[in-house]
């Protein structure tokens, strides 16, 4: 089954909030070495960078090299929104048209997010990373750059 994540579950890697940090950081390396393929949309990418590029330049330069290599070494298919994601849309609904997009693009999969609108959601395949008091290490010298990347801790 495919596996979609958007910004929320990405930069929860940054999170201000340990235990959402931690969450969000082991599903990476959990997927990392099941070599899973993640499925993100465009929109999240952008969404990433401009968290990010609301940073003071050290911090993104801090930050970007963990990123960069992250997005090197995994299978993430940044993928665009579909004819069926748009048509998809219920004008009717308490949810953001970004939100209502991510889900519709999530409909073949299970889609991994913080953001408490889609998770109240009533669809079944919407959940979050899983909390764990253990943290785990990227391998390959990713964590060092995660380390680093630290300095930048999003709320």
């Amino acid at each position: 089954m495919k596996k979609f994540i958007d910004h929320t579950v990405f930069m929860g890697m940054n999170s201000s909030d340990d235990k959402v940090r931690i969450a969000c950081k082991n599903f990476f390396i959990e997927s990392l070495e099941n070599k899973e393929k993640l499925h993100m949309s465009l929109e999240s990418v952008g969404m990433c960078d401009d968290i990010v590029w609301g940073y003071e330049r050290e911090v993104q330069d801090s930050y970007y090299p963990f990123m960069d290599k992250l997005h090197t070494v995994m299978d993430v298919e940044r993928i665009a929104y579909g004819e069926e994601d748009i048509l998809g849309i219920n004008s009717n609904s308490n949810l953001s048209i970004t939100d209502i997009l991510t889900i519709n693009q999530s409909l073949k999969g299970i889609l991994y997010t913080l953001n408490k609108k889609i998770l109240s959601s009533d669809k079944e395949n919407i959940m979050s990373p899983e909390m764990s008091n253990e943290e785990l290490v990227f391998p390959d010298g990713l964590e060092e750059d995660y380390q680093t990347s630290l300095v930048l801790r999003y709320k």
